[in-house]
């Protein structure tokens, strides 16, 4: 029977160290690859449950030689499974509240929320939970990253429609998740060495097997979702898992704690790509924000 290491009864250890050229180079592939997909699921519009499934069952399988082998190189052991599953829970669950919060809340409110909640309550858990140590400088380049992401988000919200407090709550909500299966996926490939690929692998793979119950509506079929929907399943299979195993492997690098504000640079993106692709409004105030997140990426990469 396979044991767990001797760190895993144990405390973290502090770690954290600044952002090298390699950890920058990879949360900026990821969060291009994250803002591609999600770009590429705004123009498909109100995602189908059956889409969703099919992009967890396109990235197990696009991944699988990647992880398989990822796996048997750091010598895989069965305990691994439990750990990449409670990653897939978690996945599960964001993806079935943010879908929620879409059909019932405001998107351009509910995002910004989340991707700001996410990285702030990551950061508090790593340094709680994980024991890492940011310098104060990198702490301050998280403030002004979330305060970017604000003014991204907030755009607009002096006019005659207020913000909902429905969409509030989910973006909380959805940013708890956020948190929680960061600083989960941190202490197990940073704190315990799994291998990145490999793990984020295992949970793609329940992913794509607790997500069944939801995926098959009666009104949907499968095939029609298929031909009607075949790019953006490829593109969000692909480039989903891509940007995450990404962060992961920066993480390992270097912490969460600064990893996941970072790989937030995406909301920029999806912001700017927003007002190119889809011609959407307050484009002064967004680019005004980009800058701010942007100035905060720096304050990380010196701290």
């Amino acid at each position: 029977m396979a044991t767990l290491p001797r760190r895993f009864a144990g405390s973290a250890s502090a770690r954290w160290s600044p952002i090298s050229a390699t950890v920058a180079l990879l949360v900026a592939l990821g969060a291009i690859a994250h803002a591609t997909w999600n770009l590429t699921l705004k123009r498909v519009g109100q995602a189908p449950s059956a889409l969703l499934w099919l992009t967890f069952v396109v990235g197990a399988i696009a991944f699988a030689p990647m992880g398989i082998a990822s796996l048997a190189t750091a010598q895989f052991e069965w305990w691994w499974v439990a750990f990449a599953t409670v990653c897939g829970i978690f996945e599960v669950a964001y993806f079935l509240l943010l879908q929620r919060g879409y059909r019932v809340g405001d998107v351009s409110l509910v995002y910004p929320i989340a991707r700001g909640t996410g990285p702030m309550l990551s950061v508090v858990g790593a340094v709680v939970l994980l024991g890492e140590t940011p310098s104060s400088l990198a702490l301050l380049g998280v403030v002004v990253i979330i305060a970017g992401i604000a003014v991204i988000g907030l755009a607009g919200s002096r006019g005659p429609t207020k913000p909902g407090a429905k969409s509030i709550v989910y973006g909380l909500a959805v940013g708890v998740l956020i948190a929680s299966f960061t600083v989960w996926d941190g202490w197990s490939v940073g704190t315990l060495d799994l291998p990145p690929v490999g793990y984020y692998w295992i949970a793609l793979v329940a992913q794509a097997v607790l997500f069944i119950p939801s995926a098959f509506p009666k009104d949907v079929s499968l095939k029609d979702t298929i031909r009607r929907y075949p790019v953006p399943i490829l593109t969000i299979g692909v480039l989903g898992p891509a940007s995450y195993i990404l962060a992961l492997t920066a993480i390992q690098l270097s912490s969460v704690s600064l990893v996941a504000p970072a790989r937030e640079i995406s909301v920029v993106l999806v912001a700017l790509g927003g007002g190119l692709l889809f011609r959407e409004p307050h484009m002064g105030q967004r680019l005004i924000g980009s800058a701010i997140v942007l100035s905060g990426v720096a304050l990380l990469a010196i701290g």
